[in-house]
């Protein structure tokens, strides 16, 4: 398995171009939290403390641990991230101004034209293409550089 740091090299060599990049920040958070909002929407029969556990829990639970393999101080940016995701579901659902599903849906569908639009201008194909694992190293590519810019070593 590559190492984070081949990981991220070989995510940033196809996201160069500046407009490509500032359109990552924007848009890959908004993807992660678009799946996460769709996931939070599939209750499971279990209850902790009165409240339904949900898809997203336990998915956050995995993909927690897949950052936690690649790294150890990496995976603690993207658990404050995954737990930022999670409250925010929590409160859409409360103000039920929109299901949360159908927020996400808007969310997921509008954030991907533009990343492929990021991409057509980058000239280069989304690293996904390549290996699915890259849908993940997104999110960890834009937390090395908060990380970087903290002074934070991953």
């Amino acid at each position: 398995m590559p190492t984070i740091h081949q990981w991220l090299y070989e995510y940033g060599e196809s996201h160069q171009n500046q407009t490509n990049k500032t359109i990552h920040w924007i848009c890959v958070p908004a993807i992660f939290f678009s799946i996460v909002g769709l996931l939070y929407s599939i209750k499971l029969p279990f209850f902790i403390d009165g409240h339904h556990i949900n898809l997203a829990m336990v998915g956050m639970v995995v993909i927690i641990l897949y950052y936690f393999i690649l790294s150890k101080r990496l995976s603690v940016g993207m658990l404050l991230f995954v737990a930022l995701c999670l409250l925010l579901c929590h409160f859409i659902e409360l103000l039920s101004f929109m299901s949360l599903w159908a927020f996400s849906v808007i969310i997921f569908a509008v954030a991907w034209i533009v990343q492929f639009y990021g991409h057509k201008i980058e000239g280069k194909k989304p690293s996904f293409l390549k290996d699915l694992q890259f849908l993940l190293i997104g999110p960890a590519w834009l937390m090395s550089f908060i990380y970087q810019r903290l002074g934070i070593k991953l």
